[in-house]
């Protein structure tokens, strides 16, 4: 189970890394991945979960992504959310995600929800036993703007190493520019679509916040061109990463 033991003020702004055990998978297929967008935005809750309920409730009202707080169905989000996710981004054998604080232990409470129901999840599907995760996720608090704007083009980014294995090293070697972006705008597991302005999981994350300090869509994606083009001379803020 996946556990730390800072303390944070509501208001507090973490960059958090969920990594599994081994470096092993944490999503090995499509379903995976949409198990673990489920689970980000239903554990996101100070209230119990009882997931097989809230799935059953969900196709009942042909609800089968978390994508809308309130869809055409009618469905009502009345989660007692413990954090704001500002960002998120899933890649096979990690996690990353922007947490703000909103309720008294939330980011602890809402590591630990996730964690458990996640890991219950993937140990029943593939008939194994034991952790899923490293036992503690790895975390950073966002002290100022200058940071903010520095972690998250970097979680934005983070799925260009699927294209490009040595891009946090050594910079882009072998596509364009304006291949990486495309990929980036492409890429599914993440909230850089939303950010841009592309419908994909719009109730998982909390943007309003981070969209005012980055300049809205355009700002994102200018920050993004910016990161990618500038790669090399940003390891001042190589503590932010957790890697």
């Amino acid at each position: 189970m996946p556990r730390r033991k800072e303390q944070f003020e509501n208001g507090d702004i973490c960059h958090v890394i969920l990594r599994a055990i081994d470096d092993n998978l944490l999503f090995k297929n499509t379903d995976d991945y949409y198990r673990g967008i489920f689970s980000i935005y239903e554990f996101n809750n100070g209230n119990p979960v009882n997931i097989r309920r809230r799935r059953e409730n969900r196709k009942k009202e042909k609800i089968t992504e978390p994508r809308r707080a309130r869809g055409s169905a009618g469905y009502v989000d009345n989660r007692d959310r413990l954090v704001d996710v500002l960002a998120f981004c899933f890649m096979p054998n990690h996690i990353h995600l922007l947490l703000k604080q909103t309720k008294d232990n939330g980011i602890s409470k809402f590591m630990q929800k996730l964690g458990g129901g996640y890991g219950r999840y993937f140990n029943d599907k593939y008939k194994r036993k034991g952790h899923v995760f490293q036992d503690s996720y790895k975390l950073i608090l966002i002290e100022d703007d200058k940071q903010l704007l520095t972690v998250a083009p970097y979680i934005f980014t983070n799925p260009i190493a699927l294209i490009e294995p040595e891009f946090k090293e050594k910079g882009i070697r072998v596509h364009s520019s304006e291949e990486i972006i495309k990929f980036l705008e492409d890429y599914k597991w993440s909230s850089y679509q939303d950010y841009i302005g592309v419908k994909n999981f719009d109730s998982v994350t909390q943007r309003d916040f981070l969209l005012e300090t980055i300049g809205g869509a355009q700002g994102c994606k200018d920050i993004v061109a910016g990161w990618i083009s500038r790669k090399k001379d940003l390891g001042q803020f190589s503590n932010l990463y957790l890697e």
